[in-house]
């Protein structure tokens, strides 16, 4: 029998809840049916009615001026995990990731169907899913979109347990009401069909996640990675504003050129190589999309690599044995090329107040987002950003290690102050270029920082430094407390010196 439908006033959810078996229907209650913003529903005496929207009474409250000064609107610059776990540090975020990763359950969906990488996409879609209570609905959902295949098995294992997804026949379908399942189903099944085309192949579904799957499939079926995100958020009934740093239908790939002239292809092979056996490169070129802001760049399909890659393993590296000197774009003949930024990025740049450059891989995760053209300008002359703020990692990895705080901050300066970002004034074309602070304003680290922090030298660089301490003074790792305290603090003083005239 179907539970009936209870309202859940934290969440702003009506969903119905169910603990029984799959076959299940629940009209007059979605999770499409997105939280309205900006308005509460009345009733009959044109009071806010209390329910399920009650948890934005008090927001509707307040004036704009209290708003604006409790909350302030963010452009956070982050790929992979490394910014998953301060992601509730914003209230009101656009978060722009990457399209590049070429390891994992992606490089498979690359290697077989082409398209822009999806996996740190999904991984930030599946940590911004409103947290709902066990066994509902929204739980359920989140449960499959969630699962990853298992790795340590035969490919006719991992096949089949797919075959029971793709089916509808799998317990991961429990507590999911019909109108969502059928529709995520839908997208299983094309991603299924499109597998089929190219059965010649042979997709191994081993480690694959459910999730990439169904944006993959999303991607492919509206030819729109922006559209894919969309539903994506629409069916998990969250109102995250996730942008893909580049709009297109084409593999995107990224190399790295070292200061011993060696070059690097691929994000696997710069951060994180997997031992394999030696394949061919399949490339097949596409039809020229002239929508495409990487027109000319072809189709890349990868050869089968780091499927199996765990990001757990990123902790043992062997060192690259010369530094990272510039990252850049490749199309499918490997020729360098110089894409387009999401429109929408460069707009969040020109509206938002803090600019956050997020914990993670800085030259696969927040250098790609920045080597684009136009971005270099997007930051330094923005009117609204008052604070442009890197967050440190607490150790080094294969990409900096030997780093120091002030070889991150070059390294991003360098990338953004490339000459093909750069506009040209003056007798002859000189270049002008944008200091340091144009770029960072504010370094944030954590006490007893593995990578060595010389504050005066930074500060001489014009970038302020703060460092924070958990309770315990161990941490190791950002959390949101701590980068929520820590912008907090750098806004407060920022006003403050404005008041002073400093």
């Amino acid at each position: 029998m179907l539970g009936r439908a209870q309202n859940d006033a934290s969440y702003g959810l009506t969903l119905p809840v169910s603990r029984q078996g799959p076959g299940l229907d629940s009209p007059g209650s979605s999770v499409f049916d997105l939280p309205i913003q900006g308005t509460a529903p009345k009733t009959a005496d044109n009071t806010p009615s209390p329910g399920r929207h009650a948890s934005h009474q008090q927001e509707l409250q307040q004036s704009p001026d209290d708003v604006q000064e409790t909350s302030p609107s963010f452009v956070v610059i982050s790929g992979g995990t490394g910014g998953n776990a301060i992601c509730s540090a914003f209230d009101n975020a656009t978060y722009v990731l990457p399209v590049s990763d070429d390891g994992g359950s992606s490089s498979e969906i690359i290697r077989v169907l082409g398209g822009p990488s999806i996996g740190d996409i999904r991984s930030r879609l599946i940590r911004l899913i409103p947290y709902a209570p066990p066994n509902s609905p929204l739980d359920a959902i989140r449960r499959l979109l969630a699962y990853r295949l298992p790795a340590r098995c035969s490919e006719r294992e991992a096949r089949e347990e797919w075959r029971e997804i793709v089916e509808g026949r799998s317990r991961l379908w429990i507590g999911i009401p019909n109108d969502r399942k059928e529709t995520i189903r839908g997208f299983l099944v094309y991603f299924e069909s499109e597998l089929l085309k190219r059965a010649h192949k042979n997709f191994d579904f081993r480690n694959g996640s459910i999730g990439n799957y169904f944006l993959a499939a999303a991607q492919e079926f509206f030819r729109s990675l922006p559209s894919a995100v969309f539903l994506f958020s629409s069916i998990t009934n969250s109102q995250a504003n996730i942008l893909p740093v580049i709009v297109t239908n084409h593999t995107v790939t990224i190399a790295a050129e070292l200061e011993d002239g060696r070059r690097l292809v691929g994000q696997c092979e710069i951060s994180h190589p997997v031992p394999q056996d030696p394949a061919p490169v399949d490339i097949t070129i596409c039809e020229s999309d002239p929508l495409s802001p990487v027109d000319g760049m072809g189709e890349f399909i990868a050869q089968r690599q780091n499927m199996m890659f765990e990001s757990a393993s990123k902790a043992d590296f062997e060192p690259l044995g010369s530094r990272i000197s510039r990252l850049f774009y490749i199309n499918a003949y490997g020729i360098e090329i110089h894409p387009s930024p999401n429109q929408d990025y460069l707009s969040a740049l020109a509206s938002k107040d803090v600019l956050v450059y997020s914990c993670g891989s800085l030259w696969t995760s927040i250098i790609p987002c920045l080597a684009l053209r136009g971005v270099a300008a997007g930051i330094a002359r923005s009117s609204s950003l008052r604070a442009k703020i890197l967050l440190l990692n607490f150790n080094n990895d294969r990409e900096t290690d030997g780093y120091t705080a002030a070889d991150y901050i070059q390294a991003m300066v360098r990338t953004l102050n490339a000459s093909y970002q750069t506009l040209s004034y003056g007798l002859g074309n000189a270049n002008t270029t944008y200091p340091i602070s144009a770029f960072v304003t504010h370094l944030v680290y954590l006490r007893g920082s593995k990578v060595l922090v010389d504050v005066e030298h930074i500060h001489r660089l014009g970038v302020r430094c703060t460092e924070l301490a958990s309770e315990d003074g161990h941490a190791t790792s950002f959390n949101a407390d701590l980068v929520r305290g820590a912008i907090k603090e750098i806004l407060l003083e920022m006003e403050e010196g404005l008041a002073r005239g400093i």
